[in-house]
């Protein structure tokens, strides 16, 4: 007998996250693998890595996609429903820490904080531009110190006597570190200080001018890290909460959005089925040349092309995704 299920996918720049819920809105199963900068090979494996772990048979109902490749993700597998990050990782904190007010979501290239009130999003903010307090930025500066990232964590919390380093830009923050090792401060010093610089860097930038209230949810690839997780709390005076599936909320609140559009509208769902992981996909980028706008143009084909096509013209597959126009000339829904 199969499990009536939801699926959701989460396509950022560094990982993808694909989750299962059932019918009524709780975690089954999920998956998180590296993006490596081929979201269709990304999203196809995570399809194929669900199946190999399921212990049972899933019916899908429904099917939401987020994060930077939502659209992609969406055209691939014939998604209902296609939202931002914001509304997928609020969607979720407010399911699985009831009166959430505060998210704090640092993943592998960007940061983010949410302010919610009475489970509403009331304000928010996106840094992508600077490094400084990205998982990323974690990771390069963990191998610098020689230190395995699965470490950094419960290394920092040895720390006796932190490290003050300069947070505000990543450049500046490695400069600093650098300097800072070669005076002889301890690697958990050196960690732990680093730690306190990336979330005075999030508080003053981010999180400038904005309430910051408590239920607070840590959310993202960094919440995994508990030298993280204290900075933020004697940065706060407040406690924070990391949920037990916080790496792969966002495809957890695609997939609960999913849930939701079905049982408002009871529509069959448009996925096309786990064979989808099988697929043979294909993508081409064109300029459109119509206009002084010079649009680059995105199409996504369900099989194969010849390796010489320039143009959407030229292309004898199945067309099954169109985007990046601004006149909408080029836009074609499935």
């Amino acid at each position: 007998m199969s499990q009536k299920s939801f699926l959701g996918v989460d396509v950022g720049s560094v990982t993808t996250k694909l989750a299962v819920i059932n019918e009524t809105g709780e975690y089954i199963d999920s998956v998180m693998l590296r993006t490596a900068g081929k979201p269709v090979i990304a999203v196809q494996t995570g399809i194929n890595m669900i199946l190999e772990q399921a212990k049972e048979t899933y019916e899908i109902l429904g099917v939401g996609t987020t994060g930077s490749g939502r659209q992609l993700a969406g055209a691939l597998l014939g998604a209902d429903i296609i939202k931002n990050e914001i509304t997928a990782h609020s969607v979720a904190a407010s399911i699985y820490v009831p009166g959430t007010q505060t998210i704090l979501e640092i993943g592998g290239q960007d940061s983010k904080i949410i302010i919610l009130r009475d489970d509403i999003v009331t304000d928010f903010a996106m840094n992508t531009v600077c490094a400084a307090g990205t998982g990323s930025f974690l990771d390069q500066q963990a191998s610098r110190l020689n230190v395995p990232i699965h470490e950094f964590g419960e290394t920092a919390l040895k720390s006796t006597s932190p490290a003050r380093i300069a947070g505000r830009c990543g450049v500046f923050a490695e400069s600093d570190l650098i300097h800072k090792q070669q005076l002889g401060y301890q690697v958990p010093d050196l960690l732990y200080g680093l730690c306190q610089a990336l979330v005075r860097n999030y508080l003053s930038n981010l999180a400038l001018g904005k309430e910051i209230l408590a239920p607070i949810v840590f959310q993202g690839g960094v919440a995994s890290n508990i030298g993280m997780v204290k900075a933020f709390e004697e940065a706060l005076n407040l406690e924070v909460t990391v949920p037990e599936n916080h790496q792969t909320m966002g495809a957890i609140g695609a997939a609960l959005l999913a849930m939701e559009n079905y049982q408002f509208t009871r529509i069959e769902t448009k996925f096309k089925g786990w064979e989808v992981g099988d697929f043979k996909f294909n993508s081409l980028t064109h300029e459109c040349n119509t206009c002084s706008n010079n649009c680059e143009i995105i199409t996504i084909v369900q099989g194969e092309f010849e390796n010489s096509a320039k143009s959407p013209k030229d292309i004898k597959g199945n067309i099954i995704a169109r985007w990046g126009g601004t006149c909408g000339k080029w836009d074609k829904a499935e």
